[in-house]
């Protein structure tokens, strides 16, 4: 089992929480998320297994698509709906005349200030850990993007939205800075994440899916191989005696003609089809196998 199985996270489990039931489904301690997911989050949360593990740095960075409802006339200390509120609640009719201007200014890139409940770190610790203990919890902004932010529509206090974000964006921090922006306050009280990277919710199966499969001898199913992974990356077959070289720490040739010349990583696929190594460019054609499976 190496590669990376999708979950659709339900709503209430961390994203730890699926990690250990995980575990336990594919009999393997080697099992590690790819960003955390609130625990009111539902959606996609990919999930590494095996020797994929070792494959995690690349995918650190990646945009992700949500969809999520915003309800003005409240705010709460965690942005969202398991929070406790702060202040009375204020009365707020959403139309998309009076929500518009609101979202405009989440638009773009962004400077953004993490919730106070986060897994943001500060010396090492998360944030939410020190909110709980009630120590001060002293975050910085960080630069986002918001490639796209739709109005899907308002019903009531209400505002469903879609956004397409950079990693490390908290669409709890928009709901409670658009709600300051309106004098009212607002929260999230649900999000779900339809896409993380080249990771789409069709993909995705629930942990009692899964659990099915693995009772049935079928969890390969569900799993992405290696070598279906980082499909940017060229492939670049390699024989028997080259696979043996390259877990040696030698270098390897590619073929001009099957792989592109200028590529700065490729995926190393032995003959039996599974990912071997990536490689980093030395020269042209020639790749140092950086990270060997």
């Amino acid at each position: 089992m190496d590669g990376i199985i999708l979950v659709d996270k339900s709503s209430g489990w961390t994203s730890h929480d699926v990690v250990n039931r995980m575990r336990r489904i594919a009999s393997t301690r080697r099992t590690g998320h790819l960003g955390t997911l609130d625990p009111m989050a539902t959606g996609v949360l990919p999930l590494v297994v095996g020797r994929a593990t070792r494959l995690s740095q690349f995918f650190v960075k990646t945009d992700k698509v949500y969809e999520g409802t915003i309800r003005f006339g409240q705010a709460t200390n965690t942005y969202d709906s398991e929070g406790e509120p702060l202040g009375e609640a204020k009365p707020f009719l959403a139309t998309p005349e009076s929500v518009e201007p609101l979202l405009a200014a989440f638009r773009g890139t962004i400077s953004q200030m993490p919730p106070p409940v986060s897994a943001k770190k500060i010396n090492g610790q998360p944030a939410y850990k020190l909110a709980r203990k009630n120590l001060p919890v002293e975050l910085k902004a960080v630069e986002v993007t918001v490639h796209d932010l739709t109005l899907l529509g308002c019903d009531g206090p209400d505002v469903t939205v879609r956004v397409h974000c950079s990693s490390g964006t908290y669409l709890r921090a928009i709901a409670h800075d658009a709600g300051q922006a309106a004098g009212v306050g607002a929260h999230l009280t649900s999000l779900r994440r339809l896409r993380a990277g080249d990771f789409v919710i069709e993909q995705a199966r629930t942990l009692d899916e899964l659990q099915e499969l693995s009772a049935q001898g079928r969890l390969g199913e569900a799993l992405l191989p290696c070598a279906a992974l980082l499909p940017e990356f060229p492939v670049c077959p390699v024989d028997r005696l080259t696979e043996s070289q390259i877990r040696q720490g030698r270098d390897f040739r590619t073929s001009p003609f099957r792989t592109p010349t200028g590529a700065r990583y490729v995926k190393a696929v032995g003959e039996d089809g599974a990912l071997v190594a990536l490689g980093e460019a030395v020269l042209p054609n020639l790749y140092h196998p950086m990270l060997v499976l």
